[in-house]
């Protein structure tokens, strides 16, 4: 029995080896996706901290409830409000609109950057990477070899992808890398200001003791633990799998169906993430219906993986390409979800006195291979073009924020802090430098933004950014290279000026500088450097000529 066993394996170590020598990245995916994961229990009821059971005070006249909503890679031209709406407003967003026609519209809001993480850490604090070291976003040891190598076996005609492999191996391990506990968070401030504050859903900014969310301002946290929104299997999931985004293979080989509720093991959610999210967050709402509360809901949807449920799939038609209407399926999802907080508001009697923020951690993904998400926008997630870095921002604040306003006056997502910071009431921190404005006067007509230059800074590295006025320079370190242009004349930035005005170039190079001469270095370094096609999607080929940046993460 012995000798036939290690016959087996014998014979298995060399089929392995073949597959490994011939396909490298398949055996790859192979050994992550059997290298075992976290034990998932059954799904769990939350039972959430209930509020008292009579007003404490008159809540007509308290301070309002806040609702801070954050979809995930959500396009802008993804939003029916902006004339868009998915596979060209076949699917549009009726219950975002409803939201957007409530209160204020800024037409021209900015992610912290074109990435998850660092967007999130910049609407938690109101400050630029320059001062906390947050600059990348937290990644596994060895994912960044991984994904160059599966990515450069692509051979989709692009530079190759970059692997720092000191810092992939050697680097901060993955579960210190998150935001520092001496930050300051809005959860933090309005729970100062006596906010009940509860967060569900993504975090993406560390899970270590001073990371997490109950350890950064959360009375309570339920966290997307792992990023399937339903089994891959479940009778009732449809699933998309994008064989040119070397990530997506990452990301089907190794993420579970879990959830964790106030640092808890991990269990199986309770249905479809965004719905199950949404079902909590409804019982939240009614927990909390006799005090103030901050609610924070941070959607997984509409980041890969793409699945939807058959439901949804169903409901949207017949869309082609497939990923297309499992993508589109998803934002029907999502839009049901900000209609279903707005009818729990009504039906708790809280609406008239709940302020809701609706925004996209940064622009839509090219490597979901779908062309019009940003338009007219160039650029993607994972660039500083204005596709990678516009989203859409609303504010609702009946009584208070005119409906149907419509703001055009830039503002970003270190906006956000000082904004719901005002709103409650709350002081900001003494002693802390605060990058963003309150942005509160625009949105309702008493008064402007006079932010230091007029200037909005964006970075990754190298790939340093800033909007001054109308002006907007990108750099980017590793290509040598500068973008130069004039949003108010060319708001798709078609047309590079950076040869022909070299003068404002260099005003503008000066303002970089200036904000970068005393940053604080990251907090850990990158582990891999990207390169990212500006005007094709990742399921197209690469071709000379074409324009692309370097993105290191």
């Amino acid at each position: 029995m012995l000798k036939k066993i290690l016959i087996g394996l014998a014979a298995l170590l060399v089929v392995l080896g073949t597959l490994a020598w011939f396909n490298k990245p398949s055996i790859i995916l192979f050994l992550v996706a059997h290298s075992g994961g976290t034990d998932v229990a059954p799904n769990q009821e939350i039972a959430w901290s209930p509020g008292p059971e009579d007003p404490q005070t008159n809540r007509a006249d308290g301070p309002p409830n806040i609702i801070f909503i954050v979809a995930d890679d959500l396009g802008i031209n993804d939003i029916s409000t902006f004339g868009g709406g998915v596979a060209g407003g076949l699917v549009p967003t009726p219950n975002i609109d409803r939201l957007a026609a409530r209160g204020a519209i800024f037409n021209q809001a900015y992610a912290g950057t074109g990435t998850c993480a660092p967007s999130r850490a910049m609407l938690m604090t109101g400050r630029y990477p320059t001062r906390t070291g947050f600059e990348f976003t937290p990644t596994p040891g060895g994912m960044g070899g991984i994904v160059s190598m599966i990515g450069n076996d692509m051979h989709t005609g692009l530079p190759p992808i970059l692997w720092n492999k000191q810092a992939d191996e050697g680097g901060v391990p993955f579960d210190q890398q998150g935001l520092p506990g001496e930050e300051v968070t809005v959860a933090e401030l309005l729970k100062q200001a006596g906010y009940h504050t509860v967060h569900i859903g993504k975090w993406h900014l560390g899970r270590s003791e001073e990371s997490r969310p109950t350890a950064q301002g959360f009375d309570e946290s339920l966290l997307m633990a792992s990023g399937l929104y339903l089994p891959g299997d479940d009778p009732d999931v449809v699933n998309a799998k994008l064989d040119f985004d070397p990530i997506d293979k990452f990301l089907w080989a190794r993420m579970q169906y879990a959830a964790s509720f106030n640092n808890s093991d991990w269990f199986e959610p309770g249905g479809y993430l965004t719905d199950y999210w949404t079902d909590e967050a409804s019982k939240v709402i009614e927990a909390n219906r006799n005090r103030p509360f901050f609610l924070y809901l941070a959607h997984w949807g509409v980041h890969t993986p793409l699945q939807a449920t058959r439901e949804d799939y169903e409901a949207v038609g017949d869309i082609q390409p497939e990923r297309l209407r499992v993508y589109a399926a998803m934002v029907r999802a999502l839009d049901r979800s900000v209609g279903r907080i707005m009818d729990k508001l009504e039906e708790e009697g809280l609406a008239d006195n709940t302020v809701i923020v609706f925004t996209s951690d940064n622009g839509g993904a090219g490597y979901i291979g779908l062309p019009e998400v940003n338009a007219p926008y160039r650029g993607w997630k994972i660039t500083l073009f204005e596709g990678g870095i516009r989203v859409p921002m609303f504010v609702s604040w009946p009584g208070n924020i005119p409906s149907g306003a419509i703001i055009d006056t830039p503002v970003a997502h270190v906006d956000v802090m000082p904004t719901l910071a005002a709103i409650a009431g709350a002081l900001l921190p003494a002693g802390l430098e605060i990058d963003g404005e309150n942005i509160l006067p625009e949105a309702t007509g008493t008064g402007h933004i006079a932010r230091a230059d007029d200037a909005i800074f964006w970075s990754s590295g190298y790939y340093r950014v800033v909007r001054a006025g109308d002006w907007k320079l990108q750099v980017n370190g590793r290509q040598k290279k500068s973008w130069l242009f004039n949003l108010a004349e060319d708001p798709t930035e078609q047309e590079n000026l950076a040869d022909q005005l070299p003068d404002k170039v260099a005003e503008l190079q000066s303002l970089i500088d200036a904000h970068w001469a005393d940053a604080r270095e990251p907090l850990y370094p990158y582990t891999i450097e990207s390169p990212i096609m500006v005007d094709k999607t990742a399921a197209d080929n690469f071709e000379p000529g074409d324009e692309y940046i370097y993105w290191p993460n």
